[in-house]
């Protein structure tokens, strides 16, 4: 098939998603449901604008503009920004377990994905996409995190991507999708693409950010390269060494570790320090 490019990709991932699951919802609980407060709505939109399709397209350009591997790993430092802004607005604390877990995830990826490999193809425009990826899925777990636990995951989802596909029908009108002619195997790809890509991975991410933080969550997505790996050596017989051996093991200890307990702060120290925060 000729190819698609990271724009047009971006759009149907969202567009198709949302085609299939809000008739599906409004059938099944009535249009009464989706009442939501204005001021969350427009949290929902600006989740799908800047989360779900920022994250989308950066990622997807990034790809075209340097390698898969480039994108990966400045993607993953997602955990680092995710971190960093957490305990500058006082919301968690940075403990040597977190500090710790954040680090060796990204780190494990980075080893995970080859980054000491002859097919790391730098490229400034690649690596800025990447981390405009990076900014977009941090934001998308921030932001996920705090309206998954005031309402409905899929109602969340709902407004989200409706809020992606207006945008993109703003950057890419229907008329040029039809101008395009795509042929009736981009149209298939296209369509299972979403679902397998964006509507039943998402809604699974969405129901974990309602119990895990958006540290934990998003330390815990950076199990994706690893099963990516696993998969393509049990699918397709594409073999790993040792480095990416030892990469995987790292994030899955890291993901271990970030779901500990936190130890306990004396209550002294967390009077001074929620009186700092606030």
């Amino acid at each position: 098939m000729p190819p698609l490019d990271p724009q047009i990709l971006s759009q149907m991932r969202v567009s198709i998603s949302l085609l299939a699951l809000a008739p599906a919802l409004l059938l099944l609980r009535g249009a009464r449901w989706f009442a939501m407060p204005v001021a969350d709505i427009a949290r929902c939109a600006m989740l799908g604008m800047f989360g779900l399709a920022g994250s989308n397209f950066f990622y997807y350009y990034a790809i075209q503009k340097s390698s898969v591997s480039t994108a990966i790993i400045v993607q993953y430092t997602s955990p680092v920004w995710v971190l960093l802004y957490m305990v500058s607005r006082g919301r968690e604390r940075a403990t040597w377990l977190r500090v710790s877990a954040v680090v060796a995830a990204a780190m494990g990826s980075a080893l995970a994905i080859g980054i000491f490999g002859s097919g790391i193809k730098l490229a400034w425009l690649g690596i800025g996409s990447s981390l405009l990826a990076a900014f977009s899925f941090s934001f998308y777990n921030v932001l996920g995190r705090d309206l998954v636990r005031r309402h409905d995951r899929w109602k969340v989802m709902t407004f989200a991507m409706l809020g992606g596909a207006l945008f993109w029908l703003v950057i890419h009108s229907p008329r040029q999708i039809i101008a395009a002619h795509y042929s009736r195997g981009q149209w298939i790809f296209m369509v299972a693409f979403a679902f397998l890509s964006m509507l039943i991975p998402y809604s699974s991410y969405f129901s974990g950010l309602r119990y895990l933080d958006a540290t934990r969550a998003i330390v815990t997505s950076c199990l994706e390269p690893v099963f990516t790996i696993l998969i393509a050596a049990i699918l397709l017989g594409e073999a790993f060494g040792a480095v990416q051996t030892l990469g995987m093991i790292i994030v899955l200890a890291a993901t271990i570790v970030i779901q500990l307990p936190e130890p306990k702060v004396p209550s002294a120290a967390r009077e001074g320090y929620e009186l700092h925060s606030s």
